[in-house]
């Protein structure tokens, strides 16, 4: 077989995806382990419960791994014998702690990863000194909103080097045969001790009272242990040196509750054995969990290498191949991303899309929840509070997920979030077209899909609404999956397509309450963008009519009008439903731009820009005019219609122009259909050129929303001129906010007064190259505003990309904008190669800021840099 294409070969059989990098970075704090009266899932449980509280519903570890139903589980556990615990898993704040929200306080990265996870690789900087777990609680505690958080690299404990290089890398020789090697190295200028605690453990699945069924991990011989579960082809776990500690996945009821243990060696018992001496880990050799403690003293500049095997294989020499093993799956991991990136020339580029790709597949999770049972609380407990049966997700028992899902942060978001999650298929689709399209048709399954047709949104409130954005993803996934596979899925399509029609039909139900095409929705994932809650009910039965959420309306018409005109090109069928998708679309763009005489829609002819607004039972509508991304968003809403398309579909050609003529206000308004250009293609969008120039004009302007990184959330217009709705205090008018957000609103972790987001910035480079694909080079634009300097549209999404890619990438002065100025993450040797993903970027200077491991919708970072360079032409 050709090695190029062994990677790609393997991606076909799901049996090499058995065993990937499924398990969370946290469990506490999240809404599946709250069992409260009240919700209050971040209280409910917390780290420090952590070490001592068998989870119900999942698993966390530092570069853990599980098979696809996490039953059995590896991860790391570290002592540098100064710490108060072993470090098992990763720390950060709870959302009443941070003054920003929650917050994880450590420093890693995801440097490699294959779709079938045949090689992982990533990095954990550990300190020598101990971990200041109290210091980054009170620093942060004392903090305010206006202040910004208190990091681990602030504390100097990375400082002269004094921290601990823990290299975790993954390699298989087969399906359920995992080669892993951890290599310790000390870049500092001293002598320092370490433990090294490899460890293997079952998910507790037994002690809820719904099977009694319970596994055994026993050590046979001095250096292997057996694995014992009726479901698991792993049945050995070879080591070459350490201390085998056995104990039990049972929680320490004594330590977390005064209750006496179900056993003597529980949970963290094996923290309380290396730390403490007691006698809490099981002399007899075996349990749910055992940890290999290995001591190392390493000396400056030295490294130490572990090895293990994680194997279904008996071997009287487990270490014979490893490093052949190690050597082919580093070689196959190197050719498969030399064919994806065989158009890149610039090597700076390549490592953060290779960084950025590798993001995305450690941030698969093992994603647990059965609603119902957790509604109803297990039968060896006691029944949860009344008050849960009709509080969070109360209307969500149909809601049974266990599936590998691809998550925003395991440890920030460690649960999915359907508008986040489309935007990760579209990066997967590059990777692995397959787990991207099993990833979309997931959400559409009848145990996630609400029966009224709603998608659920994320654990916190599954009912809340995301932009409906999964038929651009759909679409667009299925077009790479035909670049990658050279054929056409059609079948996915179709199954997709059949669910977003209920899904469509929900929106267009639930919420146009006026039923006049003007759509609600909610805060739409940008939380504090308005003035006020937008998922707040407005008194007196006014309603809050949306821009973005109208807009996303027609942007999800347009896209089944694609969808549909793809799938009539083998089943005539669906040719009915072009018709309905392009007519629903005209409607809802031609209530948008004008609702009567009495009310002028959406747009804003003064202003010329788009704004929410409130109406009122007797019809009089308030324009909401704050310049934000809300505004910004009818740009998505575009497609071109070729001559070629139309000749390929005449039923929908003559249907369509039956409508136009009936209907020729619509036409006119919307866009200039009759004009069309000189190589007769038509566009379908809610701009015409005037109103998108204009939209641009503010767009461009580097004194409004643009920034040399890419397009903020609102014009920095506010930061001297704050907006006012009626006369409240300076302290509660909306104010740019380049950085973190200084509301309370939405627990005070929202952010979209001023920073930059990936997701908004991909669609708005999406949308100039279709407007750029119809105006062609002929329609050109001031960029930046009053510059001088025009440019087509297509050229101004080369700018926007750009402007992007250099978050990332080294300045003049060496230092990478995402970094946010940190000396010793620009200039530290061990820190300057390396690059993390985050939720979002600083409005003026670039910074990282929020989750710092979102490679979710930020891995869009790899789909740019892709799209610059197969052009050719961004510089």
């Amino acid at each position: 077989m050709d090695v190029k294409g062994r990677e790609r070969n393997r991606m076909e059989d799901e049996g090499w995806k058995k065993w990937g990098p499924y398990v969370s970075n946290r469990q506490w704090g999240t809404v599946r382990e709250d069992y409260s009266p009240n919700g209050d899932a971040w209280n409910y449980t917390s780290h420090d419960m952590a070490r001592s509280k068998a989870w119900r519903w999942g698993e966390d570890a530092i570069a853990g791994i599980s098979d696809s139903n996490q039953l059995l589980c590896f991860g790391l556990s570290l002592w540098n014998k100064r710490d108060s615990i072993l470090k098992e898993r990763f720390f950060g704040l709870n959302n009443t702690e941070g003054n920003h929200g929650e917050d994880i306080k450590e420093v890693f990265y995801y440097l490699d990863n294959t779709p079938t996870h045949s090689y992982m690789k990533m990095l954990y900087k550990y300190p020598q000194e101990e971990f200041p777990y109290e210091k980054l609680k009170s620093e942060n505690r004392i903090r305010n909103r206006k202040q910004s958080e208190f990091e681990i690299i602030d504390i100097g404990i990375f400082d002269d080097n004094r921290y601990f290089d823990i290299l975790i890398e993954y390699a298989k020789a087969d399906m359920d045969d995992i080669c892993i090697r951890i290599l310790v190295s000390n870049p500092g200028d001293q002598p320092a001790s370490i433990h090294i605690i490899p460890t293997l453990w079952f998910r507790n699945t037994w002690s809820w009272g719904r099977h009694d069924y319970k596994p055994l991990i026993t050590l046979k011989g001095k250096d292997y242990i057996e694995i014992k579960h009726k479901k698991l082809a792993v049945k050995y776990l070879y080591f070459e040196n350490g201390q085998p500690l056995f104990c039990d996945n049972e929680t320490n009821s004594e330590r977390l509750y005064n209750v006496q243990n179900s056993t003597p060696f529980p949970k963290d018992g094996i923290n309380d054995f290396i730390l403490h001496d007691r006698k809490t880990v099981n002399p007899s050799n075996k349990g749910t969990k055992v940890g290999i403690n290995t001591e190392l003293v390493i000396s400056p500049g030295q490294s130490t290498e572990i090895r293990l095997r994680l194997t279904g294989k008996k071997s009287d020499a487990p270490f014979g191949d490893f490093n052949t093993v190690f050597e082919d799956r580093i070689m196959e991991a190197d050719e498969f991303y030399a064919l994806i990136q065989k158009s890149i020339t610039d090597q700076e580029e390549k490592s953060i899309q290779r960084q950025a790709f590798a993001g995305m597949l450690w941030n698969k999770q093992f994603y647990h929840y059965d609603v119902a049972e957790w509604l109803d609380g297990d039968p060896a407990y006691p029944a949860p509070a009344a008050q849960r049966k009709t509080g969070r997700n109360a209307d969500w028992k149909h809601l049974n997920n266990a599936d590998i899902l691809s998550v925003p942060d395991k440890w920030e978001f460690p649960w999915y979030a359907t508008w986040d999650l489309a935007f990760h298929t579209i990066t997967l689709a590059k990777l692995d077209p397959v787990f991207a399209k099993q990833q979309l048709i997931l959400l559409t399954k009848e145990w996630y899909m609400n029966p009224s047709g709603a998608f659920p949104a994320y654990e916190w409130s599954f009912s809340d609404a995301n932009p409906p954005v999964h038929a651009m993803a759909a679409y667009e996934v299925f077009l790479e999956d035909a670049k990658v596979n050279g054929s056409k899925d059609y079948n996915f399509l179709e199954i997709v397509f059949h669910k977003l029609l209920i899904n469509f039909t929900w929106w267009v139900n639930r919420k146009d309450k006026r039923q006049n095409n003007i759509f609600e929705g909610g805060f739409l994932g940008l939380d504090n963008i308005s003035p006020f809650d937008r998922n707040a009910p407005l008194p007196g039965g006014a309603v809050m009519e949306q821009a973005d959420a109208t807009s996303w309306m027609a942007m999800y018409a347009l896209n089944m009008l694609h969808i549909a005109l793809e799938l009539s090109e083998y089943n005539e069928a669906y040719t009915e439903m072009t018709t309905k998708f392009f007519e629903h679309f005209l409607y809802i763009a031609g209530a948008m731009a004008s609702m009567g005489q009495d009310n002028k829609g959406l747009w804003d002819e003064e202003d010329e820009f788009f704004y929410d607004q409130v109406t009122m039972p007797n019809n009089q509508a308030v324009k909401i005019k704050v310049k934000s991304m809300v505004g910004i968003i009818p740009l998505f809403a575009v497609e071109v219609i070729t001559k070629d398309l139309l000749d390929r579909h005449p039923v929908f050609a003559q249907r369509m122009l039956w409508f136009l003529n009936h209907r020729p206000e619509l036409a006119a308004l919307v866009s200039r259909w009759y004009e069309g250009n000189k190589e007769e293609k038509r566009l379908l969008s809610l701009l015409r050129g005037h109103r998108m120039k204009c939209i641009l004009r503010r767009v461009l302007d580097e004194t409004e929303f643009l920034s040399d990184y890419g397009v903020r959330s609102l014009s920095k217009k506010y930061k001297d001129s704050p907006y006012y709705i009626h006369g409240e205090s300076p302290e509660d008018a909306i104010h740019y906010l380049p950085g973190e957000s200084d509301s309370g609103m939405f627990g005070g972790n929202s952010n979209w007064r001023g920073p930059i987001w990936f997701p908004v910035n991909f669609l708005i480079i999406r949308s100039l190259r279709r407007f750029h694909e119809f105006y062609t080079d002929d329609f050109r634009v001031e960029c930046p505003t009053a510059s001088g300097r025009y440019l087509s549209l297509k050229e101004v999404s080369d700018e926007l990309i750009v402007r992007l890619i250099r978050i990332f990438k080294r300045n003049q002065k060496g230092g990478r904008p995402v970094n946010g100025g940190y000396s010793l993450l620009d200039n530290n040797p061990g820190f300057v190669d390396y690059i993390r993903f985050y939720e979002y970027f600083h409005g003026d200077n670039g910074k990282g800021l929020g989750a710092s491991h979102q490679t979710g919708w930020t891995g869009l970072i790899a789909d740019l840099i892709a799209m610059k360079n197969e052009q050719g032409k961004s510089k």
